[in-house]
């Protein structure tokens, strides 16, 4: 039976007289279970109190995610109906220096938030557009004449709200490799034209740069800096004296938490994250004291404390589904959306939530979740590399939140799900060199400077009797080492490179071919 006809069934079956009673009993309808337009009603009813009774319980969630994670530290906030409920430090700033009182993690420590600077980002912009500097309709280019994509339409018609929805064509993390090489915010942008372009508003596919370029067409608008205009339309006014845009800001602050990546059973600061370049995606910095104002703002429809950030009509389609991002893949699931820098999603409960994680590699992972319908939110910030603890303990909470319990095993979901973002890349990973390699050919005939576009020039060169090959404006350094012929390897470690990861480095007469920059078919550089 289809999904119609078992509808019309159902409701032919409750209509119908049933023995002796007759037709005019029912002629008039029940009241309904639940107030509201029958598309804001949830099939699970929250009783009061149910919030209170899910932050009592965050101590214990912390403490056994911690426990099991290993992790350094991390920090809480929730807020609910216009007040913050909690706000709480665990843990330690920096694994290296003890667990005394002044490396304790509380809730004014300064976390890197990575792609939860995408929502915070999102609500300048809708000041901007309450204000009428922009509208999120505006293409870009109109603001920044210099910006410009692979296909002349797409330059002129490519909006902001397109960027901040992923649904430009670019593909996906477009520009971040470049970021790793050194290159800057201004020099990555100016580099996205030769990158090829999907079908113009057909398709998702997340990027950093594409969010970055409209960040900074709105700035334009206002004739500020995009990092000045954040601290002036927002954090000011909310009194986040602990946020900032700039990096230099962050590593100043004497509690500033610092990036952990696992290192064997143990956690340990070895990186630290500039993410300058591409800051309106992920270079903010905060506390969960402020956040948790940013949090209450977004409740408030763009209001705090009787102060108007944004209106209600800027910000709600950043808070509700612009675009598919997550397709069902069966006939029963849901898809998941996304706005204007927030997922949304709808609950088992029928509930809606809005939401974004934020991950480096390098050390930081960062989760917020908000239901609006319970006028409640919660983030969880810490300084570990990501394994979805933060995403973990936000989705135990609104299971608290929703049914009273904790649902589904949301550590092993987690778990299972950030798993991937660790695994080493390239095609010769785990695998053995041969045991009787072709020789290469005189080192000379490989040295020299090889051109392209998109990645700028490598040079290869000799250093103690071995192949090196240099890339990016900083000059960085990768050792090639011999496989087999004309195919070298060499290793990388960086923001979007996994411990572990080897490319293959081939080279064709006057051409090289780099297998870890070859993802948009651009890898292949000549001399």
């Amino acid at each position: 039976m289809t999904k119609p006809a078992a509808f019309a069934a159902a409701v032919v079956l409750l209509l119908a007289p049933t023995g002796c009673e007759q037709a005019q009993h029912l002629s008039s309808p029940p009241p309904p279970a639940f107030a509201g337009p029958p598309n804001e009603v949830s099939g699970v009813q929250i009783p009061a109190g149910r919030v209170e009774e899910a932050v009592a319980k965050i101590d214990g969630l912390v403490g056994d995610l911690m426990k099991t994670s290993g992790i350094p530290g991390m920090a809480v906030a929730v807020v609910h109906a216009g007040k913050t409920l909690y706000a709480k430090g665990f843990g330690v700033r920096d694994a290296t220096k003890g667990g005394g009182q002044a490396n304790a993690v509380d809730a004014d420590t300064v976390f890197q938030l990575a792609s939860v600077s995408k929502s915070v980002g999102t609500t300048v912009i809708a000041h901007e557009v309450t204000e009428k500097a922009v509208s999120w309709d505006t293409p870009v280019a109109s603001q920044l004449p210099w910006f410009a994509l692979n296909d002349p339409y797409v330059t002129g018609h490519v909006t902001i709200a397109d960027l901040y929805s992923h649904h430009s064509g670019l593909p996906d993390h477009a520009g971040d490799q470049l970021e790793d090489l050194g290159y800057d915010r201004r020099q990555t942008l100016e580099r996205l034209k030769y990158l090829p372009l999907r079908p113009f508003r057909a398709s998702y596919a997340y990027t950093n740069f594409g969010v970055t370029a409209a960040a900074e067409a709105v700035a334009a608008a206002a004739h500020r800096s995009w990092e000045d205009l954040s601290d002036e339309v927002l954090y000011r006014p909310l009194g986040m004296s602990s946020t900032s845009s700039r990096f230099s800001e962050f590593i100043a602050r004497p509690d500033h938490a610092v990036n952990h990546v696992k290192v064997g059973d143990g956690w340990q600061p070895r990186y630290q994250r500039d993410p300058d370049a591409q800051s309106p995606a992920g270079g903010v910095s905060s506390s969960v004291n402020d956040m948790a104002r940013w949090l209450t703002t977004l409740l408030g429809n763009g209001t705090f404390d009787g102060r108007t950030i944004s209106s209600p009509e800027a910000l709600l389609p950043a808070t509700t589904a612009q675009v598919v991002s997550t397709p069902a893949t069966t006939p029963t699931a849901r898809s998941g959306f996304y706005g204007y820098g927030f997922n949304v999603s709808v609950t088992s409960s029928g509930r809606t939530e809005y939401s974004h994680s934020g991950a480096f590699a390098l050390g930081a992972a960062t989760n917020f979740v908000v239901m609006p319908s319970q006028d409640v939110a919660i983030i969880a910030l810490t300084n570990a590399a990501p394994i979805g603890v933060p995403e973990t303990l936000t989705a135990e909470f609104m299971d608290l939140v929703q049914y009273g319990q904790v649902r589904e095993d949301w550590a092993t979901a987690y778990k299972n799900a950030f798993a991937s973002m660790s695994a080493p890349e390239g095609a010769l990973v785990g695998k053995r060199p041969p045991a009787d390699p072709v020789p290469p050919k005189p080192f000379n005939d490989y040295q020299g400077v090889y051109a392209n576009d998109y990645w700028g020039p490598a040079v290869v060169s000799t250093r103690g009797g071995a192949l090196q090959l240099t890339m990016g404006p900083k000059g960085q350094t990768f050792p090639l080492t011999h496989w087999d012929g004309d195919t070298f390897t060499f290793a990388l470690m960086d923001e979007n490179a996994p411990p572990g990861t080897t490319s293959t480095a081939t080279f064709a007469g006057n051409t090289l071919r780099l297998e870890y920059f070859d993802s948009d078919k651009l890898g292949t550089f000549t001399r």
